[in-house]
């Protein structure tokens, strides 16, 4: 049986005020089937910010129902994510450096690619991460451990 599966996970991250109360929505499909449908409350952050961690969202549950020979396609109306993802723009605040290199190496190995969309083709998205802003729902105990979030590093 082949098991190459084919991933998609739509992202968003939404910041009320720049910086603000923010959030991040991750929808994620495999192979047609449903698997995370979430919105997470991510405390004041930029929009940028909210936006990378999304992707890293993303990520932390895509890579809990892939194997190597998956494809994961990321799906973000962030053109400055996925420019910067994709090699295309610099990334040149520390913050953003810092997971930008986090999400580098996770995805290392793995056949992968962004896409970019309008924000009207993400809507799910974007409803999950006002959602998690809405609800104040907490990020998973595993990514926050995994993470380290604090904002005082």
């Amino acid at each position: 049986m082949n098991s190459n599966s084919e991933i998609k996970v739509y992202i968003d991250g939404a910041s009320r005020n720049n910086p603000g109360h923010s959030g991040a929505g991750v929808y994620l499909v495999k192979d047609e089937t449903i698997i995370v449908q979430q919105g997470f409350y991510l405390g004041v952050k930029t929009n940028n910010q909210a936006e990378y961690l999304a992707f890293l969202l993303a990520i932390f549950f895509a890579l809990q129902h892939m194997n190597k020979s998956d494809k994961l396609i990321i799906i973000s109306d962030s053109q400055l994510l996925v420019r910067q993802i994709s090699g295309i723009y610099s990334v040149k605040n520390p913050e953003l450096k810092r997971m930008f290199d986090c999400a580098i190496g996770l995805l290392k190995g793995y056949n992968y690619q962004l896409q970019h969309v309008l924000r009207e083709h993400n809507k799910i998205a974007d409803r999950l991460a006002n959602h998690g802003i809405d609800k104040r729902v907490p990020l998973p105990k595993e990514f926050h451990n995994m993470w380290c979030l604090d904002d005082k590093k």
